[in-house]
C-alpha cells in the first residue's frame, strides 16, 4: 500500500496517476481535506483504494495505527498560499504535520518521500541545497524551511529512507482548484479565453516588463523525480526544477503559439509583492545529477504544448 497525502491536490492527483500506471496491482490511499469539494475532479480517473480525511489520518497516525504493507508514504499536503499569513494555521498543517508523519515512518521505517518548496531560497540567486543560501521571506516558506532543518537536524539518527523535494514553479493539469495560486499557464489559459489579453507584471528590480526568469517544470516531471527515489531508495533533500530558467514572456507566448493568437498586457507590479517576489530561480541540479538522477525536462515550449493539449483535447494543433 502507498499512501499520497494531499492525493487530491495538485502534484498529488498527478502522482496518484502515475502509481496507478507504475504500479497498477498496488493499493492506494488519498489522504485530503476535501472541503473545497471540487478537487473530487483531479481523483475521479484514478484508482484508489481509500479516501481519509486529513484530520482522521493524522489522528490514526498520533495513535500509531499499524497500515498493512505500507510500501511507502508520498506526503504531497501542504498549504501552499505563499499569501498566507496565519502562521499558527501554516506552521500546523506544514510543520507539525510533517513531523508526526516523519516520525512515524521512521518508527515502522517506512520510506517518506515529502514535498519541500524553492520558496526556502527567499530573494538569493543562488539555488543550492545549502543552509548559507536558504533565506525564506514568507511564513509559508518559512514553514517548509523549518521542517528541512529538523529533517537535518536527525538525519544521522534516520535508519530508512526520508526524501525532501524542493519544486520550483510547477504547471500543469489539475491545478484549477487553487484559484490565484494556480500556475501562469492557467491563468493565461483562461484570459486568452475571455479577453484575447494576457496580463503580465511590468519590469521590477531592473528586470524588462514580464522578464522575470523562473525555473518552471512541468508537473509530470516533478512527479518522475518522486517515482525515481522511491525505487533508488537514497535520502536527502534535493532540488525539484528543470536547471534552467525561461521568462513568463516566454511562458505566456508559448500559449498564444498553441492558440495562433492573443496579445500581452504589462500591469503595474503590486506593491505588496514587492519584498518577496521571486524575480528569479534556477534550480542548481547538481545534487540530484549526483545522486544519479538523469531523467529529461521538458522545456516550456513542449511543457504548456503538453498541458494545454491535455486540457484542450478537442484542438487540433
Amino acid at each position: 500500500m502507498i499512501v499520497v497525502t494531499g492525493g487530491a491536490g495538485f502534484i498529488g492527483s498527478n502522482l496518484v496517476k502515475q502509481l496507478n500506471i507504475v504500479y497498477p496491482d498496488m493499493p492506494i490511499v488519498v489522504v485530503d481535506d476535501l472541503t473545497n469539494g471540487t478537487k473530487f475532479r483531479n481523483i475521479v480517473d484514478c484508482t484508489i483504494t481509500d479516501y481519509v480525511d486529513q484530520n482522521e489520518f493524522l489522528d490514526q497516525i498520533n495513535k500509531n495505527k499499524i497500515f498493512s504493507k505500507l510500501k511507502a508514504v508520498f506526503h504531497q499536503g501542504a498549504c501552499s498560499v505563499t499569501t498566507e499569513w496565519n502562521g499558527r494555521y501554516m506552521m500546523e498543517n506544514n510543520y507539525d504535520y510533517s513531523k508526526s508523519l516523519l516520525h512515524y515512518c521512521l518508527a515502522w521505517k517506512v520510506p517518506f518521500i515529502y514535498a519541500s518548496s524553492a520558496a526556502v531560497y527567499g530573494l538569493g540567486t543562488v539555488f543550492k541545497e545549502e543552509l548559507v543560501y536558504e533565506k525564506p521571506v514568507n511564513v509559508y516558506a518559512y514553514s517548509k524551511y523549518l521542517f528541512d532543518q529538523y529533517v537535518r537536524s536527525i538525519f544521522n539518527e534516520i535508519k530508512s529512507q526520508v526524501v525532501g523535494l524542493r519544486y520550483f514553479n510547477v504547471y500543469g493539469p489539475n491545478e484549477n482548484h487553487k484559484g490565484s495560486m494556480a500556475s501562469v499557464v492557467l491563468h493565461a489559459d483562461k484570459q486568452l479565453k475571455d479577453k484575447g489579453i494576457i496580463n503580465l507584471f511590468e519590469g521590477t528590480d531592473g528586470y524588462a516588463n514580464g522578464e522575470q526568469l523562473r525555473d518552471f517544470i512541468y508537473v509530470d516531471d516533478a512527479v518522475a523525480v518522486n517515482l525515481w527515489f522511491l525505487e533508488s531508495k537514497k535520502s536527502g533533500i534535493y532540488n525539484t526544477g528543470t536547471g534552467n530558467c525561461e521568462s513568463f514572456n516566454a511562458l505566456v507566448q508559448a500559449v498564444i503559439d498553441f492558440y495562433g493568437h492573443g496579445e500581452i498586457r504589462y500591469i503595474p507590479f503590486p506593491g505588496h509583492l514587492r519584498d518577496c517576489y521571486q524575480n528569479f530561480t534556477q534550480a542548481d541540479l547538481s545534487k540530484l545529477r549526483n545522486a544519479g538522477y538523469q531523467g529529461a525536462f521538458r522545456n516550456v515550449a513542449n511543457g504548456v504544448k503538453d498541458y494545454l493539449s491535455i486540457m484542450h483535447k478537442n484542438i487540433t494543433i
